[in-house]
């Protein structure tokens, strides 16, 4: 990753953690950052070694300590996070770790601006906003931005003044649908491991990221995340603080945090279609259901000609002491979810096979069930699937960052389609002006799915098709 204004001591060295590497690109503080000869063009990303150092620093680089085995502890912390951000869909320049104090990323030219996020007022901010009281808590996450510039400690800059500068990198000029997915993107990050810490019973206080572009003009959530990033606080407690902070407030020898490893929950989506005919239904619900990282299982059962064995399958399951959830596949008389809700405490979700012909009676026998029931109903599998992880989600931190990560991708679609339309705007002069235009190919680069193939029409007809047909 390339740093503005690092100076390099080192110049070369030919292998680091058994990989070979090329000229050293940039040392920082705590870093250095070596070519990867044989990476980029047709081979895919140019990419970089990342390489740890045993030092800690603070204020700007004015307090810094030699401290044995912190590139260690540094590299396993990093490695844990960025495999978190990118297991829940978040784009990132990390590969994979290369031995004990290194890894491998996508060569970066990176944006000078530190994304800082906090949930609750502490250190610097109470300095710069007197009459505060720590622990103010900010509901959503407070973000600012800050220059990065040691000689002048880092000066905070609004979005405003980062547009206005008008960087730069790898083709790709930062404007203000840039700065905005930046935006979101720090605070899906914070969220996602907030929850991360969350499970381990540590409250994530704030946190610093960066950004950089890399050769294919892709923004990444970039350079380094470790214990130098964020506040820790166990159980919430500021006393028991597990982080820098520590280093900043005491003189002396620095006391080495140990940082858990987050563990993934398992958690279990089971599907109980009516009839094997239901299957082709049902394998697009566990589809879904894996795509958002839900274990599934499917099950043949018929609450009218066996309801004993659906009873049976349904004890099962609640005795099974995992976190479940029932979605019944069941056309026609649907008795299959309404049976399971009355005889468990698992939720249920009901997702009728709906054929034309057929619809209102399908979707009128999931809905008018008996009170005392309290089974859902959905038409479509994905809309299934997610009701389902947004279950689990009130428990498990993984599965609320996949889909926290898919607003964030539908968002970023969003833009990326409307900054076509603005262009397409801006070309066409008069009502009368007729154009071709292959939107399969435009909106497959989006990954936005669209019904209309190539056609030629006026500019006026071209905006009622587009606002009509286009599907996100």
């Amino acid at each position: 990753m390339d740093h503005p204004a690092v100076t390099a001591t080192m110049s070369r060295r030919d292998v680091i953690e058994g990989i070979s590497v090329g000229a050293l690109i940039i040392e920082g503080k705590t870093k250095r950052v070596w070519e990867m000869p044989g990476t980029g063009g047709a081979k895919g990303p140019a990419m970089v070694l990342i390489e740890s150092k045993d030092r800690i620093t603070a204020g700007d680089g004015v307090k810094a300590h030699e401290m044995a085995g912190k590139a260690l502890i540094s590299n396993a912390t990093n490695a844990k996070v960025f495999q978190i951000l990118n297991s829940v869909g978040l784009k990132t320049a990390f590969s994979k770790t290369a031995g004990d104090t290194a890894f491998i990323a996508h060569r970066c030219q990176m944006i000078p601006i530190e994304w800082v996020s906090r949930r609750l007022a502490t250190g610097s901010f109470l300095k710069r906003h007197p009459g505060v009281p720590e622990g103010y808590r900010f509901n959503p996450p407070l973000q600012e931005t800050f220059y990065k510039d040691d000689a002048n400690h880092d000066p905070q800059w609004s979005e405003q003044q980062i547009v206005s500068a008008g960087f730069s990198y790898n083709g790709l000029t930062i404007g203000k649908d840039e700065v905005d997915f930046m935006r979101r993107a720090t605070i899906c990050v914070f969220e996602v491991l907030e929850r991360a810490w969350a499970s381990r019973d540590c409250a994530l206080i704030d946190m610093k990221i960066e950004f950089g572009v890399n050769d294919q003009g892709e923004i990444l959530v970039a350079d380094v995340i470790d214990s130098d990033s964020w506040r820790l606080w166990p159980s919430g407690d500021k006393r028991l603080m597990k982080d820098k902070q520590v280093y900043r407030n005491i003189v002396g020898e620095v006391t080495k945090s140990h940082l858990e490893e987050v563990k993934r929950n398992f958690e279990w989506v089971v599907i109980l279609m009516g009839s094997p005919s239901d299957e082709a239904h049902c394998q697009k619900i566990a589809d879904n259901c894996r795509a958002l990282g839900l274990p599934t299982q499917m099950r043949v059962t018929s609450a009218h000609k066996g309801t004993e064995d659906t009873l049976k399958i349904l004890a099962e399951y609640e005795g099974s002491d995992l976190p479940i959830v029932l979605i019944a596949v069941a056309g026609r008389s649907n008795g299959l979810g309404p049976v399971l809700s009355g005889n468990s405490c698992l939720p249920v979700i009901n997702c009728p096979p709906v054929k034309p012909d057929n619809v209102d009676k399908d979707i009128w026998s999931s809905v008018n069930v008996p009170s005392g029931l309290g089974c859902a109903t959905v038409v479509y599998p994905e809309a299934a699937a997610l009701m389902a992880a947004q279950i689990h989600a009130l428990k498990d931190h993984l599965i609320w960052s996949r889909l926290r990560v898919r607003q964030l991708q539908t968002i970023a679609s969003l833009k990326a389609a409307d900054k076509i339309l603005q262009m397409l705007v801006m070309e066409a002069d008069q009502e009368e002006l007729y154009f071709s235009i292959n939107l399969i190919t435009v909106m497959n680069l989006l990954k936005i799915d669209f019904y209309i193939a190539v056609f030629t029409i006026t500019y006026s007809q071209f905006m009622n098709l587009f606002m009509i047909n286009v599907e996100c």
